[in-house]
C-alpha cells in the first residue's frame, strides 16, 4: 500500500513539470521531473490526506501548487482584495541649502545700506540674484527649479515685472543654445556624432590627453571662421566628446561621466577662452570692445593684425597649459587607450559607409558653419543660420518635432539661462554696476597709485564682477567702458587698455554655468557637476587671467604698447 502511495505521488510530480516557473522552485527534493514528452498542466485539484510516509510524500508534492497560487496572488491581504502600492517619498526642496541661500539674500537686503543713487527695486534684485547664485552653487533644487522661484520671488516683490523678468526668452543667444542642443540630438540619432568621434580616436585616440590637445587645436583653426563660441560649442564640440566618452563606456546616466567626459568638457569650455580671445573675429564682443574703444578716443591701428600678435604669446601658453594642468586636477578614469585607434578605425568599417541621415546632417552643419563664417557681410545673423539648419534637419525628417520636445536639456536651459539673463540685465538698467564701478574707481583715484598698480586692479575687478552676469556681450556692454575711461583716467596708455581689457573679456566665459552661452551648452552635457563648474570655473578662469597678464605685460612692452 505504502508503495502505492508513493507512485501516486511521483506521478503527481510528473504531471507537475509544466507548471509555472515559480512552482518548480520550491519542488521538494522527493519529486522528478518527467520526461518532456509526458508533461502535462498541473491539476487544480490537490491529493486527500493520506497517512504514512506515502501521505508525507504526497503532501510534499503539494506544496508547490500552493507556492504558485500565492505567486500569482502576489500581496493579496486576508479581503481579497489588492495592496494599494507604496507611494513614493516626496523629493522637494533641501531646506538646509535653502535656509542659507535665502538668509544671504535677506541679510543683504535688509542689513546692508544701499547705495543713495539705487532705488529700492534694484537692491532687492540685487539680494534675490545673490540668493540665486548661492542656491545654484548649494543647490536646493535642480537648476531650473530654483531659478523659476528665484523668478517668482522678482515678480512677486516687484522687483522686476514680468515681462522684464522672462524678457531675455526672445534673446538670440539664448535661442542659438536651444537650437545648439538639437544640432546635438541630430548628431547623436543618425549616428554622425559616433563616425566623427571614431576618426578622431584613430587619429588622436592613444590618450585621453591627446584628444584634449587635438580638440584644442580643432578650436583654434576654426575660431577665426565662427564668430561664436557659443555655435562652435553646441555644433560641433559637444556632441564629439559626447560621442568620444560614450565609445569608452563613459555615459553620465549611467554613471560614466568621469571616465573620459567631464575632463574633455571641461578642457575644451577653459580652452576655448584662449581661441576667443586670440582673434578678432573669434567672438561677437571682441568686434563691441573696439567699437566702444573708438567712441573714447582709442582707435587701434590695423585692428586684425594687432589685436592678433598682442594676444598670440599669452594664449598659446595658456593652451599648452591648461590640458595638462586640468590632468592632474581632475583626471579621467581613462586615462591611456593605446588599443583604441586600432578599434576605432574597426568600428569605422563596421559602420559602413555614411546613411543619408548623416549626409543631410553633415550637409546641414556645414552650411551653418559657412552662414556664421560669412554672416555679417550677407546681414544673416547667427541665430537666423541655426534656425535654417533646423528647419532643414526637420523638413528632411532627420529629426521630427517629438524628438525635439522630448530632448529636455534644451527646454531646461531655455528656462533657467533666460530668467538669469533677465535678472542680469535688469541688474545692468538699474545703473547697479556702474555704480559700484564708479565707487570703485572713485576710491582708486583717492589713492594715488599711479597708473600700473591701478591697471591690475581694474583687470582683476572686471574679471570677478562676471559673477554678476550670464553673458560675456552683456558684460561688456554694461562695464567695458566705465573700465576703460577709469584706466585712461588713472594714465593707462589707451592702447594697452582698450586691447588687454578687450582680451580679459572673452576669459571669464567658463568661470560658472551660466557666465556664457558656451558654458550653458557644456553644463547641459550632463558630463560635469554643479560644484565642478564653480570650483575649476575659478580655478583656471584666474588662472587665465593670471597668464594673460603675467605673459602679455612684458609682450606688450616689448611691441611698445606702454
Amino acid at each position: 500500500m505504502a508503495a502505492l502511495m508513493q507512485s501516486r505521488a511521483r506521478a503527481l510530480c510528473s504531471r507537475q513539470a509544466a507548471a509555472p516557473r515559480a512552482a518548480l522552485l520550491q519542488r521538494p527534493a522527493g519529486c522528478v521531473a518527467a520526461p518532456a514528452r509526458r508533461q502535462q498542466p498541473a491539476p487544480a485539484c490537490a491529493l486527500p490526506a493520506l497517512g504514512g510516509r506515502g501521505g508525507a510524500a504526497a503532501r510534499g508534492c503539494r506544496r508547490p501548487l500552493r507556492v504558485a497560487a500565492n505567486a500569482a496572488g502576489a500581496a493579496m491581504p486576508a479581503g481579497g482584495a489588492p495592496a494599494a502600492p507604496a507611494a513614493a517619498p516626496l523629493q522637494g526642496m533641501k531646506l538646509g541649502p535653502a535656509a542659507i541661500a535665502v538668509a544671504f539674500g535677506c541679510a543683504v537686503k535688509f542689513l546692508l545700506p544701499a547705495p543713495a543713487a539705487i532705488t529700492p527695486e534694484a537692491w532687492t534684485l540685487f539680494s534675490i540674484f545673490l540668493s540665486t547664485i548661492l542656491g545654484l552653487v548649494l543647490q536646493p533644487l535642480p537648476v531650473g527649479a530654483w531659478a523659476f522661484v528665484s523668478l517668482c520671488a522678482v515678480v512677486a516683490s516687484g522687483a522686476l515685472p514680468f515681462a522684464k523678468a522672462l524678457g531675455a526668452m526672445t534673446s538670440e543667444v539664448i535661442w542659438l543654445i536651444v537650437i545648439s542642443f538639437f544640432f546635438a540630438k541630430g548628431f547623436e540619432k543618425t549616428g554622425l556624432g559616433e563616425r566623427i568621434a571614431n576618426v578622431f580616436v584613430a587619429a588622436m585616440g592613444r590618450s585621453t590627453l591627446g584628444l584634449a590637445y587635438g580638440l584644442s587645436i580643432a578650436e583654434l583653426f576654426l575660431s577665426p571662421a565662427l564668430p561664436s563660441t557659443t555655435a562652435r560649442a553646441g555644433g560641433i564640440f559637444v556632441p564629439i566628446i559626447k560621442f568620444l566618452s560614450k565609445s569608452v563606456g563613459g555615459d553620465p546616466e549611467t554613471g560614466g561621466r568621469k571616465k573620459m567626459g567631464a575632463f574633455l568638457m571641461q578642457s575644451q569650455l577653459q580652452q576655448s577662452s584662449y581661441s576667443s580671445a586670440l582673434f578678432l573675429t573669434s567672438g561677437a564682443q571682441n568686434l563691441l570692445c573696439l567699437q566702444i574703444a573708438a567712441e573714447l578716443g582709442v582707435v587701434v591701428p590695423d585692428a586684425f593684425t594687432t589685436w592678433f600678435v598682442g594676444c598670440l604669446p599669452p594664449a598659446l601658453l595658456g593652451m599648452a597649459i591648461t590640458p595638462i594642468l586640468l590632468f592632474k586636477l581632475f583626471p579621467p578614469e581613462v586615462k591611456e587607450t593605446p588599443e583604441a585607434p586600432a578599434l576605432a578605425k574597426a568600428n569605422l568599417a563596421r559602420m559602413g559607409p555614411m546613411s543619408a541621415a548623416e549626409k543631410i546632417t553633415l550637409a546641414t552643419i556645414s552650411g551653418a558653419v559657412v552662414l556664421w563664417m560669412t554672416g555679417d557681410a550677407i546681414g544673416c545673423p547667427a541665430v537666423l543660420a541655426a534656425m535654417l539648419a533646423l528647419a532643414t534637419l526637420l523638413v528632411t525628417g532627420v529629426l521630427t518635432w517629438r524628438d525635439c520636445l522630448e530632448y529636455s536639456p534644451a527646454w531646461d536651459t531655455l528656462i533657467w539661462f533666460a530668467i538669469l539673463i533677465s535678472m542680469s540685465n535688469g541688474l545692468s538698467e538699474s545703473g547697479l554696476i556702474s555704480t559700484f564701478a564708479g565707487m570703485v574707481g572713485a576710491q582708486l583715484n583717492s589713492l594715488n597709485l599711479g597708473w600700473q598698480p591701478v591697471f591690475f586692479i581694474l583687470h582683476a575687478a572686471f574679471f570677478a564682477l562676471h559673477y554678476l552676469f550670464a553673458s560675456q556681450t552683456a558684460h561688456i556692454g554694461a562695464l567695458y567702458a566705465a573700465f576703460l575711461a577709469m584706466m585712461l583716467a588713472s594714465g593707462c596708455p589707451g592702447l594697452l587698455s582698450a586691447l588687454s581689457l578687450a582680451y580679459n573679456g572673452n576669459l571669464f566665459g567658463g568661470i560658472t554655468h551660466f557666465a556664457s552661452g558656451q558654458a550653458a551648452i557644456y553644463y547641459g552635457s550632463g558630463f560635469n557637476s554643479l560644484s565642478e563648474f564653480f570650483v575649476y570655473g575659478a580655478i583656471f578662469g584666474f588662472l587665465s587671467l593670471a597668464i594673460t597678464l603675467g605673459a602679455g605685460w612684458p609682450w606688450w612692452k616689448l611691441l611698445g604698447w606702454f
